[in-house]
């Protein structure tokens, strides 16, 4: 498994993360917070596959504001755990996670001849 050679948290922005191999991969808050690799966010996922105009239950329905990163700490040396401004904070993002959801390899998120 890769790991990240540095790790950088805007609260209000989004997460870089440069990995060992030279890549760098940037996620934006909101992003993280929907890609959460927890339990009840993966049935929601799974849920609006199923029936896109649902209404958002839980914590996200309930925010106010704009969505923000409280903290964020490092469970062992494989995972971190980010604590959103909606009081979500069960997801525990793996560095192999991380690399899987990185928005730059998702479909139709690839650079171009001019990137």
């Amino acid at each position: 498994m890769e790991q990240p050679r540095q790790i950088d948290l805007k609260k209000d922005r989004g997460l870089t993360i440069e990995w060992a191999d030279g890549a760098t991969s940037y996620y934006t808050i909101a992003y993280l917070r929907q890609m959460s690799p927890s339990a009840e966010v993966r049935e929601e996922r799974k849920a609006a596959k199923h029936n896109p105009l649902r209404v958002l239950s839980g914590a996200a329905a309930r925010q106010s504001g704009p969505l923000t990163a409280e903290s964020a700490e490092l469970v062992g040396n494989y995972a971190l755990r980010i604590r959103f401004s909606d009081g979500h904070d069960t997801g525990i993002y793996s560095w192999q996670y991380l690399r899987e959801i990185d928005p730059r390899e998702q479909p139709g998120n690839k650079p171009g001849p001019s990137n």
